[in-house]
């Protein structure tokens, strides 16, 4: 069985940066987990602060083997809710 990742990132230098848009067109959470699906042992999907809750919701959490999480511009844009629901499942 392939070990479940989510790339979590805020995707927000990808949509207000021209530089980081051209470096990653498709983010930099996409670029990471394209790069990790190259390894046949891991199956990598996203998540972003925009999604509805941020891409994490309980049962998502419930599927996910390894998080990484990138964020550097709104970390106080991530709902109190998806914080602690992630303090608990890691």
């Amino acid at each position: 069985m392939a070990i479940r990742t989510v790339v979590w990132g805020e995707n927000i230098h990808e949509t207000t940066n021209e530089i980081v848009r051209g470096i990653y067109p498709e983010g930099m959470h996409t670029t990471i987990a394209n790069a990790l699906n190259a390894d046949p042992a891991i199956s990598a999907t996203t998540a972003t602060l925009q999604e509805p809750e941020h891409g994490l919701s309980e049962a998502r959490l419930a599927e996910t083997d390894v998080l990484t999480w990138w964020g550097h511009k709104d970390h106080g844009a991530v709902s109190d809710v998806v914080v602690e629901r992630v303090a608990k499942r890691v």
